[in-house]
C-alpha cells in the first residue's frame, strides 16, 4: 500500500462521511414534526423522521442507501481484505498460519458481532415498537 493510496482512502472516507451526514441532516432539518416523544434511549435520525407530519419517502430511500453503503459495503471490504491477508499467510509455514488465525479470528468475531447488532438496530427502528414494554 503506497502512501498516496493511504492518503486517498483517508480523504475519501472523511469526505464521504461528511457529505453523507450533511445530506441526511439537510433532508431532516426542514421537516415539520407532529410529536416530540422518541421511544428510544438515544436520538437518531430515523427517530426524528418518524415524527414528521409530511411525506418522508425520499429520506427513507436516502437512509437505506446510506445504511447499505456504510454497513454492507464496508463489511464486504473488510471480509475481502481478511481473505487476502489469510491467503498470503496460509501460503507460508505452519507458524505463520497459526499467528494469522489467532490474530484475525477475534477481529472477524468483533466484526460479525457489530454487524448483527447494527442490522438488528436498523430493523428494529423500521417496525412499530410502541406495544413492546420498555423493559
Amino acid at each position: 500500500m503506497t502512501s498516496n493510496r493511504v492518503a486517498f482512502l483517508t480523504v475519501f472516507v472523511w469526505v464521504y462521511s461528511v457529505l453523507a451526514s450533511v445530506v441526511m441532516m439537510s433532508l431532516s432539518v426542514p421537516l415539520q414534526l407532529c410529536g416530540n416523544i422518541i421511544n428510544k434511549v438515544y436520538c437518531d435520525n430515523y427517530s426524528i423522521v418518524k415524527l414528521a407530519c409530511s411525506d418522508t419517502t425520499v429520506i427513507n430511500v436516502c437512509g437505506l442507501v446510506y445504511i447499505f453503503t456504510v454497513i454492507v459495503a464496508l463489511i464486504i471490504l473488510i471480509v475481502y481484505s481478511y481473505m487476502r491477508i489469510l491467503r498470503v499467510c496460509f501460503s507460508g509455514c505452519k507458524q505463520s498460519r497459526q499467528k494469522a488465525v489467532s490474530t484475525c479470528t477475534p477481529h472477524l468475531a468483533s466484526l460479525i458481532n457489530f454487524s448483527f447488532g447494527a442490522f438488528f438496530e436498523i430493523v428494529q427502528g423500521r417496525f412499530n415498537m410502541r406495544k413492546i414494554p420498555n423493559i
